[in-house]
């Protein structure tokens, strides 16, 4: 983070290859310590970084909400109540039809 300018630390395209090389390492000295990654320290670190770099960025548009009820049930019933449907024009086809070659 050293080679990126303070005010370009909230985008992304900045910061991405010092956070995968930050990653990277953890990865590396957690393979020379014989340990697990991702590991406590390694994540105490990545929490420390973020409050360190990132505690004064905010989000450029706001983060994505579950639909309303009266919009999330239908989409959820609309393809369960089709499958049987299908199914049944499925077989009915198959009876009425010829095995076709």
């Amino acid at each position: 983070m050293a080679n990126v300018s303070k005010v370009h630390w909230c985008e992304w395209r900045a910061v991405s290859r010092p956070y995968s090389e930050l990653r990277r390492c953890l990865e590396d000295w957690a393979d020379k310590l014989n340990v697990g990654y991702p590991n406590t320290l390694a994540e105490n670190y990545i929490v420390y970084s973020h409050r360190l770099y990132f505690r004064n960025c905010t989000m450029e548009h706001p983060p994505l909400l579950d639909p309303p009820e009266n919009v999330l049930l239908p989409l959820i019933i609309t393809p369960i109540c089709l499958i049987p449907f299908l199914v049944m024009l499925v077989v009915l086809k198959s009876k009425d039809g010829e095995m076709q070659s």
